[in-house]
């Protein structure tokens, strides 16, 4: 049978309008070629969601949202989601809101409440929640952080006012001519450090020398030391006690008059007995220096001695 061309423009026709039904019902988050499950969520803000929103279970899209409306005069809003996948859970599951980002929009995530084994069933309103998103968190982080920007900023404000009303020309000059002497010293320190540099140059080998002496010396200490240690002490303060006692002794002997040095200087007698010879014996010197024919005779015939005869 030959198709005219009236049916074969009528059939791109019908195709075209339901390639355009479907192409909608797509958009709208209907897909006519699955059995699609609807369930709902009621929100009292849902920040943005818009329809076409994708629905997740573990990051795993199993859906869209296909509608979103206001559910009473109070302002809240219902929202509706188309589910494709079979997947099943639980009554008391939750619908959550989540996202937000500087790129995407909102989207619907559903957790699953394992331990309920009652399953939710096609046009059943599940509990809906909503989750801060990337903006929220960051406003969230920020605010407290702008908080503290606007502080430090007013504290520096009022730092370099002060700083503006400290270094006046008077105190500007004061520490311009700091600066310059701090150069200037600098430059002192620079030149002393490099006579001292100079110095030790020169004397490096005195230097040495003196290091060198220094180490004999104290390998000669060392070596004293050494010799001091070997010294049997124990002996050398006997013999010194032993040296004391026979001191005392002596002492003793002499203070009691034992002995001949004893008597020697305990007994007066002998004192006494020295001091009269020594007397007569002066006396002897002055008569023999004033008289001395008396006792020296020179004569030639002889002569008779005549007796001494005391003055």
């Amino acid at each position: 049978m030959k198709l005219t061309k009236e049916f074969k423009a009528g059939l791109i026709a019908v195709a075209a309008i339901l390639l355009f039904v479907f192409g909608y019902s797509y958009l709208k988050g209907n897909n006519l070629l699955k059995d699609t499950r609807y369930f709902y969520a009621v929100y009292d803000d849902v920040e943005g969601l818009g329809t076409s929103s994708s629905v997740t279970i573990n990051g795993l899209q199993i859906g869209k949202v296909t509608n979103i409306s206001f559910f009473d005069k109070t302002g809240d809003i219902i929202v509706e989601m188309g589910i494709d996948k079979d997947f099943e859970f639980s009554k008391t599951s939750v619908v959550k809101i989540y996202g937000g980002d500087f790129i995407g929009g909102k989207s619907i995530s559903i957790v699953p409440d394992f331990k309920n084994p009652e399953m939710a069933v096609s046009k059943d309103t599940l509990e809906g929640k909503t989750e801060e998103g990337l903006l929220e968190l960051v406003n969230e982080k920020l605010s407290p952080l702008q908080d503290k920007v606007e502080g430090t900023v007013v504290s520096i404000d009022s730092l370099m006012a002060g700083v503006n009303r400290i270094l006046d020309s008077e105190t500007e000059s004061d520490i311009k001519s700091s600066i310059t002497n701090l150069s200037q010293t600098m430059k002192s320190l620079k030149g002393t450090t490099a006579r001292i540099d100079q110095m030790l140059a020169k004397n490096s080998s005195d230097i040495d020398q003196s290091i060198d002496n220094f180490k004999n010396t104290s390998s000669n200490l060392s070596k004293i030391s050494d010799s001091l240690s070997t010294i049997e002490y124990n002996k050398m303060f006997t013999k010194v006690d032993e040296t004391i006692d026979n001191l005392n002794s002596i002492s003793n002997k002499l203070k009691n008059g034992e002995g001949s040095l004893g008597k020697l200087i305990a007994d007066d007698s002998l004192y006494q007995n020295l001091d009269n010879a020594s007397r007569e014996l002066e006396l002897l010197f002055q008569d023999i220096k004033e008289n001395p024919k008396r006792y020296v005779h020179f004569s030639i015939f002889g002569k008779k001695n005549k007796p001494y005869q005391q003055d």
